[in-house]
């Protein structure tokens, strides 16, 4: 079976539930009586719990209120397609059956039973896929298991590992290997394996890795954090928004509050239109959103999670055809009033700024037939197409408080312009992933060009001018106040319409408050250029001069340099 076979199901359903559950959820985020900071299931970690104690937490674990009918109905009714949940996790407790291994639920803990077969035909029933997350190589209880801070020190990092590699090898084959083996045969076709955390694993080992699961179950997926780039799909970080349309198959894992695994005290939700922000925003560019709840030790979703899920579900009911089996957005940047996805003839216009008056849409060549409003079948759009440019007349008031759909249906293949085209007056935002890079350097997901550290490297962007006038040019950096040795202060040269403009990235203008975001995007002003009138223009950012610190001691192997995020050109106030 092809990779691009595996994939079809997992790129139709676009909407996932994660779920961490595990020992740790008993401790809920305390140990002794102290609270201990981070994310819930590093608790044995991060409290550096010895493994003796932290066992006897399975001698009274008794989800006696876990329901997996209760849990698949939470994911259908969020309008969930698949399901992830933590069959082991770091803290190498085992929630299945697993003759391999007796540290696990049915055999150390008084429940006794194997919510994994529960779960599995509670989501068999109701048209869920069935997957499972595994820790691959961080084991904190298994001998020869990567990240047991008791080997390597205080202060060693997280991503240490002190054993010989061929420890390493006899814990992939004698506890990976057979864990893996029970997921893929005792519990019907397996979606996917959430793979996590690589760490001491080498490019050899995970190709192995995701071979025997091939072998075991071919139509199963291997998540991109097998490592080294060997998985069936990528990984974007931890609630990491995609900037721009990724090349291949993409995920994005987020959590609901500040945790994964349950945690007492964390109280601090996301918002609907944070969820909705993120659900859409991770369709327009082809990403999957993977959306965590943390259940409590006896086995309940926290009733704030069942809310926001039975929210974002209603929602998906009146416009989950914008969301369900689409594909990325084709137009090279998002508009300012929303995002967009697209499905055949058809483009869906995600509306997060109701529009005062028609709702413009510039760069689309397609002859259009006709449009309609998502859940308002009563409800007439109508349109003038001049050109490139689409003008929709729409109600007064948007049917949704959040983000309300427009379908536009097309005739014949669907053809839209690939420069960058200014909206009306609006400044003109060139992003790294829509620039022609000459050089090593390349964009990532989340839409940064990290470590740009030598000469004779640019980015080119073409665009097209709508409104004539005198605007202003900077450069968009991405910095980590905490960090700034990666990335030095280089001279900046935008060459535009004729004029070379100059600036320098200037980190004493980052904000080092306390309450300060750890990253932040900080402007680089170049200077001011005239565009006499419409048309087409490129401009071109180098850099030079860069100046770097010596590595860090913390982390030696991040890219160090000019981090661009994009070059603005704004319309100027005088």
């Amino acid at each position: 079976m092809t990779k691009e076979e595996r994939l079809a199901w997992w790129h139709e359903a676009r909407f996932g539930m994660f779920i961490h559950w595990g020992l740790y959820a008993k401790l809920a985020g305390a140990w002794n009586g102290e609270k201990i900071p981070g994310i819930g299931e590093w608790i044995m970690r991060n409290a550096k719990i010895p493994i003796p104690e932290y066992e006897k937490l399975a001698d009274d674990f008794n989800p006696v209120k876990f329901d997996a009918d209760a849990w698949a109905e939470v994911a259908r009714q969020a309008g969930m397609k698949y399901l992830v949940i933590t069959a082991k996790h770091h803290d190498g407790f085992c929630m299945f059956d697993s003759p391999s291994n007796p540290y696990n639920i049915v055999k150390r803990t008084p429940f006794a039973r194997d919510p994994m077969k529960e779960l599995a035909a509670a989501c068999n029933k109701r048209g869920i896929r069935m997957c499972f997350y595994y820790s691959q190589a961080l084991d904190w209880h298994a001998e020869g298991g990567a990240g047991h801070w008791d080997e390597v020190g205080e202060g060693a990092g997280w991503l240490s590992y002190a054993r010989p590699a061929e420890d390493f090898q006899k814990y992939l084959d004698n506890v990976v290997k057979p864990n893996l083996r029970e997921l893929l045969t005792n519990y019907g076709p397996v979606g996917l394996i959430w793979f996590d955390t690589p760490v001491a694993i080498t490019p050899e080992q995970s190709a192995s890795i995701r071979d025997f699961v091939h072998e075991l179950q071919p139509a199963c997926l291997v998540s991109g954090r097998i490592g080294h780039g060997v998985g069936d799909y990528g990984s974007l970080g931890d609630n990491e928004h995609p900037k721009g349309a990724v090349r291949g198959a993409w995920e994005t894992p987020a959590t609901l509050n500040d945790t994964w695994g349950y945690k007492t005290d964390d109280h601090n939700w996301k918002s609907l239109d944070y969820l909705l922000d993120l659900l859409v925003n991770c369709a327009s560019k082809g990403v999957n959103y993977l959306l965590n709840v943390g259940p409590t030790a006896e086995g309940v979703i926290p009733p704030p999670s069942v809310d926001l899920l039975k929210q974002v579900g209603e929602w998906l009911s009146r416009n989950g055809e914008a969301i369900y089996g689409t594909q990325a957005s084709p137009f090279p940047v998002d508009p300012a009033w929303g995002r967009i996805t697209c499905k055949g003839n058809t483009v869906y216009l995600l509306i997060k700024q109701w529009p005062a008056g028609d709702l413009r849409l510039s760069g689309l060549k397609s002859a259009v037939k006709g449009g309609r409003l998502l859940g308002c079948p009563d409800v007439a759009v109508t349109f003038q197409q001049d050109g490139d440019t689409l003008a929709l007349s729409l109600p007064a008031n948007s049917p949704e408080e959040l983000v309300a759909v427009v379908a536009v249906d097309v005739e014949g293949p669907l053809s839209v312009e690939r420069m960058l085209v200014q909206e009306g007056d609006l400044p003109i935002e060139l992003p790294t992933h829509a620039a022609e890079i000459t050089g090593t350097m390349e964009a990532s997901p989340a839409g940064v060009m990290a470590g740009w550290a030598t000469d004779g490297q640019s980015a080119c962007w073409a665009f097209r001018v709508k409104t004539p006038g005198i605007y202003k040019v900077a450069a968009v950096t991405r910095v980590h106040r905490g960090h700034k040795e990666l990335y030095g202060e280089p001279d900046v040269e935008a060459v535009v319409n004729g004029k070379t403009l100059h600036g320098k990235v200037d980190l004493s203008r980052l904000d080092m408050s306390e309450d300060a975001k750890a990253y932040q995007l900080l402007p680089t002003p170049l200077g001011d250029v005239a565009f006499e009138q419409t048309g087409d223009y490129t401009l071109t950012l180098t850099a030079s001069k860069f100046d770097l610190p010596p590595r860090s001691e913390f982390n030696p192997d991040a890219p160090r340099g000019f981090s661009l995020v994009a070059v603005n050109v704004a319309p100027s106030a005088s």
